[in-house]
């Protein structure tokens, strides 16, 4: 009986520490997650939104932008994040002026880091968990609801436990995190996160040569149910009379080359099915951006700091200039310096 007592005490004591402490010993990007949310808590979000993945996360930079910006993409992030994010900023008073949405055509095509990133993270709540269930139900795409879901728990006790952090579902971090060695770390992180406005970096190498998942698409098949979210967003902001627009994120050249030219032509003409749909929605530009492998930090394509910077430059001379001259900018700003010289960049 002793036995059992202590057992159940010291479970109950590590879940109190899962709820109460979670920067203390969760993965460093938690913090960064965090403070997005703790944004939209404040409302402190300003005219323009950045919705998307994890290089939209890195490379729209607010500090390099003439108008207040907030970027609330995500690393693996999709349209369900996307979507559960933008619903909470727009129960705020002030409705932003625009939203940029930013996804690689994979983060369309394939279930990504859901249950071990968004929902360990609480990034949603059992409404929205609720909502993607009778989502996956109502179109049959239960790719993304029962991603990797090997662990014998039926669905519905594992949402439950997911939703209570259950601290099995954290053992390892509690044990990497070491009790409290994350914790003055991740509060920097934190801290960094709400200065930059949500922006953090990945990979900072000087380059990459590596071919990101782009480049080993077969083709572009929209999952049914990723497709279902990105229409509710547009669909949602469209109701409130906010213009969107969608930017694709620059890769490396090495990325760029394996590309199967089908892929990007299917994804054009899906993004465009949307605008012609909705009115406030617009694709800038086309759907793969190429730039230097210089401006890249890692193998998944994020720009490193200098390209991140460029990109934003890049950007806030659409947002003054306009969108008609949006793409070159963009294309521009990672061409080989010799040529930009050459164009009078």
């Amino acid at each position: 009986m002793v036995l059992v007592t202590t057992a159940v005490l010291s479970f109950a004591a590590v879940w109190s520490w899962v709820l109460a402490m979670p920067l203390a010993f969760l993965e460093p990007e938690y913090a960064s997650w965090r403070a997005k949310q703790i944004m939209v808590e404040r409302c402190d979000l300003g005219d323009v939104l950045v919705l998307g993945d994890s290089r939209a996360n890195v490379g729209f930079v607010p500090a390099r932008l003439g108008v207040r910006t907030t970027n609330l993409a995500v690393g693996g992030g999709e349209a369900v994040e996307a979507l559960a994010i933008l619903s909470r900023a727009l129960a705020c008073p002030t409705q932003p002026k625009l939203v940029v949405l930013s996804l690689d055509a994979v983060h369309f095509a394939r279930p990504d880091l859901f249950w071990e990133r968004t929902m360990r993270f609480g990034f949603l709540d059992a409404a929205d968990l609720a909502a993607l269930r009778d989502a996956s139900q109502a179109l049959g795409d239960y790719s993304v609801y029962e991603e990797r879901h090997t662990d014998g728990i039926p669905s519905l006790l594992r949402d439950r436990l997911y939703l209570a952090h259950f601290p099995p579902f954290y053992f390892g971090s509690l044990i990497e995190g070491r009790l409290l060695w994350r914790w003055q770390h991740n509060r920097t992180n934190l801290a960094r996160a709400l200065a930059d406005r949500g922006q953090y970096y990945f990979g900072v190498e000087a380059g990459s040569t590596a071919i990101a998942a782009d480049g080993k698409l077969e083709a572009f098949r929209p999952l049914p149910v990723l497709a279902h979210y990105f229409d509710r967003i547009l669909a949602l902001l469209e109701a409130r009379g906010i213009p969107s627009v969608f930017v694709a994120m620059p890769i490396n050249d090495t990325t760029a080359r394996a590309i199967r030219p089908a892929v990007p032509e299917a994804f054009a003409v899906w993004l465009a099915g949307f605008a012609e749909r909705y009115p406030s929605f617009q694709v800038v530009g086309p759907v793969v951006v190429p730039w230097e492998d210089r401006w890249f930090g890692d193998g998944f394509a994020h720009l490193n700091p200098a390209g991140a910077m460029r990109f934003s430059a890049a950007f806030d001379r659409c947002l003054t200039a306009g969108w008609t001259d949006c793409a070159p900018a963009i294309a521009a700003a990672g061409q080989p310096l010799r040529d930009m010289a050459a164009a009078g960049g």
